[in-house]
């Protein structure tokens, strides 16, 4: 199979039982579900950074609190143009918005999709790249043009990189199916 096929590979959701999906969710403990699990918790707790980042940028909240270290000034990184300079909505809200569709994809399929439905550990794997790659740029950002960070951001930049690990075996595996289908097509097992 060429990358070609891989890539133009048609994408279907091959649907859990929501029962089933409600089982392997809350106790199943396939290959994978801890791993999953553990994206859904960082992912909360990155939301968590954001949504007291967005009380701040929203003006419901005067101040962030951090601790009194030198290097953190939260207050004067969230308040700058930089969190605003995206389709003029504080970054905050943006960044909640990009954890819940990470948690969403973590939590997406049944216990066996990396063989039915490749395209989501995939997609989860290349979506968690991507917050890998913002993250990196938002922090080396902070560095340059404040020479101070937003704790809050590295809470979460931090719950990002840790998630990188967790996902990599079970998008090897749907690579892996993937690959060894005729035509790229999952199929159901």
């Amino acid at each position: 199979m060429s990358l070609h096929d891989v890539l133009t590979a048609q994408v279907r959701l091959t649907p859990t039982a929501p029962a089933v999906l409600s089982r392997q969710l809350r106790q199943g403990s396939g290959p994978f579900m801890a791993r999953r699990r553990a994206v859904v918790g960082l992912s909360l707790l990155a939301g968590a950074a954001m949504q007291l980042i967005t009380l701040y940028q929203t003006g419901i909240i005067r101040h962030l609190p951090e601790p009194p270290l030198p290097f953190l000034d939260a207050d004067r990184v969230d308040a700058s143009r930089e969190g605003y300079s995206r389709l003029s909505t504080p970054d905050g809200i943006l960044g909640l918005g990009s954890y819940t569709a990470t948690m969403a994809l973590a939590a997406m399929g049944g216990a066996d999709r990396a063989a039915t439905a490749p395209w989501i550990p995939l997609a989860l794997a290349a979506k968690v790249g991507f917050d890998v790659a913002q993250a990196v740029r938002l922090t080396v950002t902070q560095w340059r043009d404040f020479h101070a960070f937003c704790g809050w951001c590295l809470l979460a930049a931090g719950a990002t990189v840790a998630s990188v690990p967790l996902v990599v075996p079970e998008a090897r595996a749907a690579l892996k199916h993937t690959l060894a289908r005729p035509h790229g097509r999952a199929t159901r097992g």
